[in-house]
């Protein structure tokens, strides 16, 4: 088998069919990266990077294309330095790194489909018989009616597990968030008392503050830790997110100050920023994407981190379906995984594309059995879901306004 060519396939599709995600985002980009062979077997591997900016993916897949042509998947670790030292000035962290991640997921999943062994096997073999999940459900749909609704959607559809935002959002009068210690902290528990109430003592809950890409408020690590202090009554699994990403010394902080466990690193990219963060124990949950920390080794590099550590991970995981079989067989081969992020109620680049190789079980996900990550993009996906020009997300500012 010798790598022929390598293409970057960029789609647009329903974000999600569940209807309280959608009333905060309806519509989703995403970029994969298909590795062609002379013989049968294609491998596919998603980047990260296709949810935020698709139209910078196919420039960067070209410059380490010719890395790959003619190279065979014997050893991924060898292709994946070449491309990284490649780019070393530009790809330590950052752009360059998330996007040879999905390039070097899709050489694991070919070596898979040639070896007909899932990823997971190529890594060292699936550590745990199953693992617990969680629905990631986006915004805290208010009034507490509505969040409570939620809450049972995601009961029915078999989760034990959910996490949704700190602050609210109420269609017609858009988000809520306070950057005041006491007014964050008083909102928190409140809210938690109503979905501990309503979920019962055996639910696992999560809070997202989505202050490492904030939008709008962003916590001081004043309000972060009266929040967690706040919220360590509930047995919360995590709390995720609470600072800005430029402030790993901040997080430390807050990991010494409070009893919750503290989760965070969805933006991190490549063991070089990673290790910022470890040395500091800025997090007891870390959260690589391995559509987005570097590559599946570099994901895998992490986990070791910060077992060193003491620490566990639970992966990140807001792609399209390859970035979620990509982290659930990541989060398998990796012996500190405590958590898995799911998607609930998934569209179409997620359900057509996944193929059956996810199982959830009583609230528990089963080690994935299809050779290599297990997802398929037939032509009838490529042809269902077109790539629509500034579908990718960001955060609005003046002169470019996210809006839907």
């Amino acid at each position: 088998m010798t790598i022929t060519d390598v293409r970057t396939i960029l789609l647009t599709g329903p974000c999600t069919n569940d209807p309280f995600l959608r009333e905060a985002r309806k519509r989703r980009s995403a970029a994969f990266i298909e590795i062609i062979t002379d013989g049968k077997h294609i491998g596919i591997g998603e980047t990260y990077a296709g949810y935020f900016c698709p139209e910078a993916v196919p420039a960067i897949v070209e410059f380490f294309k010719p890395i790959l042509v003619g190279q065979t998947v014997d050893d991924i670790p060898e292709l994946w330095r070449r491309m990284y030292q490649c780019g070393n000035f530009w790809c330590r962290v950052g752009l360059g790194a998330i996007v040879i991640n999905g390039i070097e997921a899709a050489l694991w999943d070919l070596k898979g489909k040639l070896l007909d062994q899932p990823v997971h096997a190529l890594l060292g073999g699936a550590k745990f018989a199953q693992l617990p999940c969680y629905a990631t459900g986006g915004p805290s749909n208010y009034p507490k009616e509505k969040l409570a609704q939620k809450m049972d959607h995601y009961f029915s559809l078999g989760f034990r597990g959910l996490k949704v935002a700190s602050g609210s959002y109420t269609v017609g009068q858009g988000w809520y968030s306070s950057n005041a210690a006491a007014e964050a902290a008083d909102f928190e528990a409140d809210k938690l008392t109503f979905m501990r109430a309503h979920g019962g003592p055996d639910t696992w809950i999560m809070i997202d503050a989505h202050m490492g890409n904030s939008p709008g408020v962003t916590w001081t690590v004043e309000t972060a830790i009266a929040v967690a202090k706040a919220l360590e009554p509930f047995n919360l699994f995590f709390l995720e997110e609470p600072l800005h990403y430029t402030d790993p010394w901040g997080y430390a902080e807050l990991c010494r100050a409070t009893t919750l466990p503290i989760a965070g690193g969805e933006c991190l990219t490549a063991s070089y920023e990673w290790k910022v963060f470890a040395e500091q124990d800025s997090f007891d949950i870390a959260q690589p994407d391995a559509s987005f920390t570097g590559g599946i080794g570099e994901c895998m590099n992490v986990a070791k981190m910060m077992a060193a550590r003491g620490r566990k991970i639970a992966t990140h995981a807001w792609g399209a379906g390859a970035s979620l079989m990509q982290n659930i067989h990541v989060g398998f081969a990796a012996a500190n995984t405590c958590m898995l992020e799911v998607p609930p109620d998934y569209a179409g680049l997620h359900s057509e594309m996944i193929d059956g190789g996810l199982v959830i079980k009583d609230g528990y996900v089963l080690p994935p059995d299809r050779p290599g990550f297990g997802v398929v993009l037939t032509d009838a996906i490529k042809s269902r879901y077109p790539f629509q020009p500034g579908s990718g997300e960001f955060n609005s500012v003046p002169g470019k306004i996210l809006r839907d």
